[in-house]
C-alpha cells in the first residue's frame, strides 16, 4: 500500500511563491509517474503537472512558466515549486502516483492566493 502526504500549502499574496512537497511510502516511487492536481471550490479536479520516472515533465497551459515539478527518488518525494501565484491558483493541491493500473492520491494541501 502506498501513502502520499502533502505539505507546504498556505496563504500567499499574489505574485508570491510556495513550494509543495509530497512524500510517498513504499518502494515503487522511483518507477512511478508522479503528478500534482488541484481542485478549486466548485470546480472539477484538474491536472497541474506530471513527472515521469525518467524526469520528463508535462504542465497544464495555465501554469507553464510559473510552476516547476521535480522529484527526488532517494527521498521518495515530489515537489511543486509555484511562482508568480495568482488568485485563480487558489485550490486544494493533491499529489498523485500512477503505476500500471495502480492509482493513489494524497489528502491534499490548501493553497490560498489572496491579498
Amino acid at each position: 500500500q502506498v501513502q502520499l502526504v502533502e505539505s507546504g500549502g498556505g496563504l500567499v499574496q499574489p505574485g508570491g511563491s510556495l513550494r509543495l512537497s509530497c512524500i510517498a511510502s513504499g518502494s515503487i516511487f522511483s518507477i512511478a509517474l508522479m503528478g500534482w492536481y488541484r481542485q478549486a471550490p466548485g470546480k472539477q479536479r484538474e491536472l497541474v503537472a506530471t513527472i515521469a520516472s525518467g524526469g520528463s515533465t508535462n504542465y497544464a497551459d495555465s501554469v507553464k512558466g510559473r510552476f516547476t515539478i521535480s522529484r527526488d527518488n532517494v527521498k521518495n518525494t515530489v515537489y511543486l515549486q509555484m511562482s508568480s501565484l495568482k488568485p485563480e491558483d487558489t485550490a486544494v493541491y493533491y499529489c498523485h502516483l500512477a503505476l500500471q493500473l495502480r492509482r493513489y492520491w494524497g489528502k491534499g494541501t490548501l493553497v490560498t492566493v489572496s491579498s
